[in-house]
This record gives C-alpha cells, sequence and structure tokens, in this order.
C-alpha cells in the first residue's frame, strides 16, 4: 500500500523560525507599509540572513500570503466563537455581533489593516484575498443559519461574502483618510454590511427555537 502524499508539517524549529520571519514582517508592516517591504528588510528585522527567509519564502508576495491566511485565520476565530442564542432578538444582532469581532481585529492587528484595506497593488495577494472571503462568506452564513431559518439564496451570488467585502470597502476608505478605522465608518460599514444582507433576508426572520447542532 502507498503511503500519502499529503505535505508534511515543519518541524518545530521550522515553524519557530517561520513565526521569527513573519513577526518581523508585522512590525515592519506596521511601520512602513507594504510597499516598502523586502526579504532584505525582513532579515534584518528578524536577524537572520536573507537566505533563511528565502527558504521560507520565496518572494515579498509569499511573505504576505502567509500573513493573509494568518489574519483570516483570525477571522474565522470570530465566526468559531459561541454566540448566545438566546440574546438574539433578530438576525441584526448576529451581524452586529459578528462586525464588532471583525472590526475588533482590525483595530488591534496593523497587518490586517495594511494587507486587506489598504491598495496594495499586489495581484497574488488581492486574489489570496478573495478566495479567503469565500471561505468567510460560507462560514458567515453557516453561522447565520445556525441561528435562523435563511430562505432560498442566489447561487450565482455569494450574498455573505459581497456583504462583507462591501463593507470593508467602507473601513478602506477609513483607513485611507485617517490611518485607522474611526468609530463613525465603523458603524457606516457596518450599516452597509447589515443593508446588503438586507436585500435577501427578511427584516423578521425568525429565530430557531434553538440553535442548529455543527
Amino acid at each position: 500500500m502507498s503511503r500519502s502524499s499529503s505535505p508534511r508539517k515543519p518541524r518545530a524549529s521550522s515553524q519557530a523560525r517561520i513565526a521569527t520571519i513573519l513577526n518581523a514582517a508585522r512590525s515592519l508592516l506596521a511601520e512602513q507599509g507594504v510597499a516598502a517591504l523586502t526579504i532584505y528588510a525582513v532579515a534584518e528585522r528578524a536577524g537572520i540572513p536573507p537566505s533563511s527567509v528565502y527558504h521560507f519564502f520565496a518572494s515579498v508576495p509569499a511573505l504576505l500570503e502567509a500573513l493573509t491566511r494568518e489574519v483570516h485565520a483570525a477571522f474565522r476565530g470570530c465566526l468559531e466563537q459561541p454566540v448566545a442564542h438566546d440574546t438574539l432578538h433578530s438576525w441584526h444582532d448576529l451581524a452586529r455581533i459578528v462586525e464588532q469581532r471583525m472590526l475588533a481585529i482590525y483595530a488591534t492587528d496593523s497587518a490586517a489593516r495594511q494587507l486587506i484595506l489598504t491598495q496594495h497593488g499586489l495581484a497574488e495577494l488581492t486574489l489570496a484575498d478573495q478566495q479567503h472571503d469565500l471561505e468567510l462568506g460560507q462560514r458567515l452564513q453557516a453561522l447565520f443559519n445556525r441561528h435562523f431559518p435563511l430562505p432560498q439564496l442566489p447561487d450565482e451570488v455569494d450574498v455573505f461574502a459581497l456583504a462583507m467585502e462591501l463593507g470593508d470597502r467602507v473601513y478602506a476608505r477609513s483607513v485611507q483618510l485617517h490611518g485607522q478605522i474611526t468609530p463613525r465608518l465603523a458603524s457606516e460599514g457596518m450599516r452597509v454590511f447589515e443593508a446588503y444582507l438586507g436585500l435577501y433576508l427578511p427584516a423578521a426572520l425568525p429565530r430557531r427555537s434553538a440553535p442548529l447542532s455543527d
């Protein structure tokens, strides 16, 4: 019987080196933004030779894609956190809980703001972000369906992914103008998110008697 060809996990020493590299890249992103990031700058900040960075990340886009995966893992964590079912009076309550959790990540993670909300012009990174958004949209839809029986949604439109993307457009505008997501534009982004979902979800969508099990 042939063995599985699935990729091996990095050794502990390699995982530690990768974490050091990503932490260095994060700190540089916070200080200088995506445009100024180079492999040599990351290596200098991490205190390791550039060849060590290249060993794990062949290019700056590859390094940024790894950081993007970390950011989206944090967003997935938002959707996996428990929600008190009995406190949900409407689907709007759930929408606000989710957006507030994601806004908290943007507020504390400069890399998330730089990678998701700024115009970096890197096609590979934009494509990776879009693919992650589709996954998050599916998870968000499953979360909503856990608490509320959803109506039939169009197959050709990823409603929940698009709702998140539209909210992010407002947050991106705030970062562009103010360097951060201001309370006012955070509120506006949440309104956009809810307004788009409201095109497909009835205002009086009843809450389930009990949440669906995973």
